[in-house]
């Protein structure tokens, strides 16, 4: 067990990596992020499927193409664009935030699938999750500088950052039930599969950016951060979506399903510690109850849910241990 809370862990701190690129990377639109960062996953997930390749082709129907596709443009295109935006318009630590209640949208939309937890029994988690998302939104709000122009901005971003959580609820149900009704195929090769077609449609992404406008908030990047821009999307096509998903498929084998669920928070977490780094600042008050607040509230919905269902599989578990970041 201790060696599963250390690979959930080392997962949070490279999947929390996600939420930093687009804070170094201010100069480069949200599109031009994400596609450099699925053109370099399709890229590493198209060498690790090489060895199996002849037999994953044969095994692989049109159904299942169909379904990565969706699964590729819900749960990797658009979220991260979202996900790139809500960073550039509020910053990482309400984007963090907002998408870090996961765990419990993931839970509530699959419990049909699984048995029904009364929700009488999730009132008070809920309530703590909720009062953490308006401490947050509160201080996006509030925070010194704020002029009407820059509420419209936050306000844009608060969607992009709930659009993004949406986005990766829907996939992660998704995926979970698709991956139940299949059995010729295994959580790692799934995994693998969609990394490739992810890397075909960020491919495919560089041709809409040919016709449009590159620029992020300062115009077009400097030739020499192209270096930089490759240099960060293959971290993160290596770290946080290859390694990162080894050491999640790792931990959730180790763990019992009340521990590996609460282990996302971790994610969270890590990408606050990066964001707070990076501006060389502590948090603010609201920022930190909105912390507490929502890590409390999402560990304890999962262990009410765990102990509703504790011989069965919620569809977090699903996600952790057949898809990649």
């Amino acid at each position: 067990m201790q060696r599963g809370v250390a690979y959930g862990v080392m997962a949070g701190a490279l999947w929390g990596m996600i939420f930093l690129v687009p804070r170094v990377l201010p100069d480069f639109s949200p599109l031009l992020i994400v596609a450099g960062r699925y053109t370099m996953y399709g890229l590493v997930s198209l060498i690790a499927v090489l060895p199996t390749a002849r037999s994953l082709a044969q095994r692989l129907a049109r159904d299942d193409l169909i379904a990565l596709v969706k699964l590729a443009l819900v749960g990797n295109i658009a979220y991260y664009l979202l996900l790139t935006a809500a960073v550039h318009l509020i910053g990482i630590a309400p984007a963090s935030l907002i998408v870090g209640v996961l765990p419990v949208t993931v839970t509530l939309m699959g419990r049909r699938d699984h048995g029904a937890v009364p929700l009488a029994r999730l009132v008070w988690p809920l309530a703590t999750v909720t009062a953490g998302i308006v401490c947050i939104n509160v201080d996006v709000f509030t925070a010194a500088g704020a002029t009407p122009v820059s509420v419209a901005t936050r306000l844009i971003g608060v969607a992009c950052a709930v659009g993004a959580l949406v986005c990766w609820t829907w996939f992660a149900v998704e995926n979970a039930r698709y991956l139940q009704r299949q059995t010729h195929f295994s959580g790692n090769e799934w995994s693998v599969l969609w990394g490739v077609v992810t890397g075909a449609l960020g491919a495919t992404l560089w041709l809409v950016i040919a016709v449009l406008p590159s620029g992020g908030p300062h115009g077009e990047p400097a030739p020499a951060r192209w270096h930089t821009f490759w240099l960060l999307n293959l971290a993160l096509a290596v770290g946080a979506s290859w390694l990162g998903n080894g050491l999640w498929n790792a931990a959730a084998k180790r763990l019992p399903l009340t521990l590996s669920g609460q282990m996302i928070v971790f994610e969270t977490l890590f990408a606050l510690l990066y964001a707070f780094i990076y501006d060389q600042r502590l948090p603010r008050p609201l920022e930190l109850a909105a912390i507490l607040l929502l890590v409390a509230g999402v560990c304890w919905s999962v262990r009410r849910h765990s102990d509703g269902d504790a011989s069965g599989t919620t569809p977090i578990e699903d996600k952790a241990q057949a898809s990649a970041h």
